[in-house]
Order: C-alpha cells, then structure tokens, then sequence
C-alpha cells in the first residue's frame, strides 16, 4: 500500500496509534476528574491511579530502545 510494506504499516501504526490512543486516555481521565469534582488531589489521584498503566506502557518502549542499542 503506497510503497510501504506490511512491518513499516504496523510499526507506523503502533508509534501514532497507541500514542494517539493514550493521549486520548489522558483526556478521558481529565474529563472524569472534571466531571466528578474530584479537586486538585483527586485529579492527582486519578492521573496516578488510572495514568500507571500508560507510563509503564511508555516506559517499555524507552527501556526495549536502550535495550537495543540503537
């Protein structure tokens, strides 16, 4: 498809897909925070709480990167 084989289609999809997938995670969990009234420390709990699981998902990335060397 347009030149790009099927790895640089995937690779390119899980770079801007999965990033504009948590992006949008991180607005989900600002409109809760908003919505729920949580407050200045809930909101900081809730970005905590529910923001865990994108960091490591982030964190993999950066640690398979200086795993590889490259």
């Amino acid at each position: 498809m347009f030149g790009f084989n099927e790895e640089q289609i995937a690779q390119f999809g899980l770079t801007f897909g999965v990033g504009a997938f948590m992006l949008y995670m991180v607005f989900i969990i600002f409109q809760l925070a908003r919505e729920s009234k949580a407050g200045r420390f809930g909101t900081f709990v809730l970005f905590i709480a529910l923001g865990f699981g994108l960091v490591g998902f982030a964190a993999k990335g950066v640690i398979k990167y200086f795993l590889r060397g490259t």
